[in-house]
């Protein structure tokens, strides 16, 4: 199957979780033997016009990344590459849509993966990108829903969550430090306020905790956790390296996640694969729910005091260092559905 990415950025351009996400499945791709080419404004030097790495074929379609003018000239771009499918990206919108005239005209069925919503897009572009595309992914329900709402019909839409290495969570070592771990940049949106305040309110137990991950807010939350008088019993560990985040997940009886927006919460993914009992703060703009709700290892909770209480009611539930039942978010079986996708928009399905 020739298959040919429309993405005006590359992670060349910068990596971004949107990025990353495209690579991972075009790399993926690749590796099972289908044509991939990514189809981009050029971020290389030199004066070639075309490169490959890993597999993947980069043709660039404008040097500049112009929406506009790479939307004028992708039809072209696209007449060359002659693809059975055209796996587009949401944001920004005009060349997703370009990407869906072309496909009219030359009978190339389109599949966008929408990760998130730009605050910079047009909402009318976003309206005419969800109607026009032959079919929709998203992460997450959460991000359906907002797809739904810009018009797309509901059997056009499918959730095709982040995917992990299973075969890194079984093999991967155990670091036993920790009672309970929150893991996550730590940016405007982390609110690991929520997670201090819930072991501030449990200082009589005995209980370490670790939060992993930097960012532009992490010295005020190191702050918070001095003035709670609890940063003797918190590690801030930075970032670490994957295997390192998942040794001390599998170590780690409870992972917590108390962003106020998340698209897809991957650290909290790692973390219930490697047998963490999770505890989420249900928040409107953060998926994080969904990966837990109907699960006995994992709670909802709506406040500092109730993440207390949960912190101590699930304090009886085994410690485990791998959860069989998410292999199912595995690289492969994750490649699996999205070549399901593929195949069902070729088959007219």
């Amino acid at each position: 199957m020739r298959v040919a990415f429309v993405s005006l950025f590359a992670p060349g351009h910068g990596d971004t979780p949107a990025r990353s996400r495209t690579r991972r499945i075009a790399r993926g791709l690749a590796e099972r033997g289908h044509d991939v080419v990514w189809l981009c404004a050029r971020w290389w030097g030199g004066d070639h016009d075309a490169f490959e790495d890993e597999g993947i074929a980069y043709r660039s379609v404008t040097t500049d990344p112009s929406p506009s003018t790479f939307a004028a000239r992708l039809p072209l771009a696209l007449r060359r590459v002659d693809p059975d499918v055209v796996h587009a990206v949401n944001t920004p919108p005009t060349p997703g849509i370009a990407a869906t005239v072309a496909g009219t005209l030359s009978r190339t069925p389109v599949i966008v993966d929408w990760w998130r919503d730009h605050p910079a897009d047009s909402r009318r572009r976003y309206r005419l990108l969800a109607r026009r595309a032959d079919a929709v992914t998203t992460p997450s329900r959460t991000t359906k829903t907002r797809v739904r709402e810009y018009g797309a019909a509901g059997e056009d839409v499918r959730v095709l969550p982040e995917s992990i290495d299973f075969d890194l969570v079984e093999s991967a070592g155990v670091d036993d430090r920790f009672d309970a771990v929150y893991a996550r940049r730590l940016d405007r949106h982390a609110n690991v306020e929520t997670f201090l305040l819930g072991l501030a309110e449990l200082r009589d137990r005995d209980w370490t905790a670790a939060v992993v991950g930097d960012g532009p807010e992490r010295a005020r939350i190191e702050s918070t956790a001095s003035d709670l008088r609890i940063d003797d019993r918190v590690s801030f560990l930075g970032d670490l390296p994957l295997r390192e985040r998942v040794e001390l997940f599998k170590g780690t009886h409870v992972a917590v996640a108390t962003a106020t927006w998340e698209t897809f919460a991957t650290d909290l993914l790692w973390a219930l694969a490697c047998g963490c009992v999770a505890l989420v703060e249900y928040q409107a703009d953060s998926s994080a729910h969904e990966l837990v709700e109907g699960r006995q290892r994992g709670r909802l909770v709506t406040s500092p005091a109730e993440l207390a209480d949960e912190f101590v009611a699930v304090g009886d539930l085994d410690r485990k260092a791998v959860e069989r039942d998410f292999a199912s978010y595995d690289h492969d079986a994750v490649l699996d559905r999205v070549v399901d996708a593929y195949r069902e928009l070729l088959n007219g399905e």
